[in-house]
């Protein structure tokens, strides 16, 4: 018997039904391992065998294509402690350009004040001095220059006397001088005769009545010469030489700060006005020339009206108040320990305030001596010069008190600086007060602490500096389509 072999149609019917399965399996191999990769790539499965990077493999793989994709530059973000967004760094030739000072803060005492405008004035009656002609004459000799300084007591004039009531009371001075001398002689003359017994007593008392009478004559002749302007130099001069006085010397009177010796330089007084000239002709009491006292003057404010129990109220207690004087460059000098002498009682209809007053010593800022023996002065302070009156009104105890420079104002943000290592990291901070001396920061700042370095100058450059590393550099990426 014989086998018989499949047909080539029965082959071929087989193998057509057997292909489809086949290829579904095959798809749904390739599928399933597909599914498998990617799922493990991204960590969240892994199956066996497939064919995906481990988690070290995937971040040193991440690692290079960022460094690819910027250029193979290492970057480094941030600094431990700082925040980029809030802090800068400065180098020390950059500190230097900008004034940058650092100094520890701490809790101090301010006093919160009120401010007002004020004028250096002189003080009536005493600051100004008019020195005028004791006696009619001639101006022959000037001996100060305007501005010069002179003592108490230094010469200022020297007059030709022509006034003849000085005349004649040299004259009379002079007459009784001589009357007294024959007097004296007399008596003297007496006294050995009355010795020898051959003139009474009687004779003698009665030169000596006449001696008592001269004396007094002699006292009262003096006192007026004094009167008409004559030193007691000067009459001492006519008693001692029997001679009368041509000339008279004009000298500096005493000022209200002259000292027992008259020597100190804190009665200087200086020529302010020269009213006459050489070879003038000027009668008793007219004005020769005018010198000025400015050891110490008044400081003058304007006050308004709801400002009046305040002030009243500083006075009473006593409280010391300050004047803060412009020096130049935009620096102010605080002068302390001042009183308030005076709180006006009439309101200007016109500028609706009232005056206060305060006195303030001078000083000398030059006080130097010319070749020819002629001294110049320099005062501090001078008259119509403006300052600030300062007057507390409120103390605030516990508070950090900063420059106003430490602090900068950003719309509704204030802010200073803090030193951080070679970092300077911006805070803000809540401004309680602030005025031309100095900030003070609320009580309840948590920002700042006492034994934080902050900058006290050059915060205004800081926060430009902030700003521009704000900005960012260049993108390189700029104007490329990609």
């Amino acid at each position: 018997m014989s086998t018989v072999a499949p047909s080539t149609t029965s082959a071929a019917r087989l193998s057509k039904k057997s292909r489809l399965p086949l290829a579904l399996a095959i798809v749904v191999v390739l599928l399933t391992g597909a599914a498998g990769a990617w799922l493990g790539s991204a960590g969240y499965i892994r199956l066996p065998g497939a064919n995906v990077p481990t988690d070290k493999e995937a971040t040193a793989h991440a690692g290079e294509h960022d460094h690819a994709a910027h250029g193979g530059h290492d970057h480094q973000h941030g600094h431990p402690g700082h925040d980029e967004a809030t802090s800068i760094e400065l180098s020390a030739e950059a500190q230097r350009n900008i004034g940058l000072e650092v100094a520890p803060v701490d809790f101090q005492e301010f006093e919160r004040t009120v401010s007002l405008p004020a004028i250096i004035v002189e003080r009536p009656g005493q600051s100004q001095i008019d020195v005028a002609a004791p006696l009619t004459g001639v101006v022959t000799r000037i001996y100060p220059i305007l501005g010069q300084a002179v003592r108490p007591g230094d010469p200022l004039f020297e007059l030709r006397l022509t006034h003849e009531e000085l005349v004649q009371a040299q004259g009379d001075f002079l007459r009784a001088l001589q009357e007294l001398d024959v007097v004296n002689r007399e008596i003297a003359r007496l006294d050995k005769i009355v010795a020898g017994g051959a003139v009474a007593g009687k004779v003698v008392l009665e030169r000596q009545y006449e001696k008592e009478k001269l004396e007094a004559i002699l006292l009262a002749q003096e006192q007026a010469l004094v009167l008409h302007g004559l030193s007691k130099e000067q009459v001492e001069s006519i008693r001692r030489d029997r001679q009368l006085l041509g000339t008279l010397t004009v000298v500096a009177p005493a000022s209200a700060h002259t000292s027992p010796g008259g020597a100190s330089d804190a009665c200087l007084l200086q020529l302010q006005d020269l009213r006459v000239e050489l070879g003038q002709h000027v009668t008793a009491g007219d004005p020769l020339c005018e010198l000025a006292d400015h050891c110490e003057l008044f400081i003058e404010g304007k006050a308004f009206e709801q400002d009046a129990k305040l002030l009243n109220e500083a006075t009473r207690k006593g409280w010391e108040v300050r004047a803060a004087l412009e020096t130049g460059e935009g620096q102010t000098e605080t002068i302390p320990g001042l009183k308030i002498l005076l709180v006006g009682n009439r309101v200007d209809p016109e500028s609706r305030t009232f005056t206060v007053q305060a006195e303030v010593n001078n000083e000398l800022v030059r006080n130097e001596q010319m070749p020819d023996g002629r001294r110049v002065i320099g005062w501090k302070l001078k008259p119509g010069q403006r300052v600030q009156l300062e007057v507390p009104v409120e103390t605030w105890k516990e508070r950090i008190v900063l420059p106003v420079e430490a602090v900068v104002q950003e719309g509704p943000e204030s802010y200073v600086f803090v030193q951080n290592g070679d970092h300077f990291d911006r805070r803000p901070v809540h401004v309680e007060y602030r005025d031309g001396r100095g900030v003070v920061l609320s009580d309840s700042n948590d920002k700042i602490w006492p034994g934080d370095k902050v900058a006290i100058s050059g915060a205004a450059q800081l926060q430009l500096g902030l700003k521009s590393k704000a900005g960012g550099g260049i993108d390189p990426h700029a104007g490329h389509n990609h």
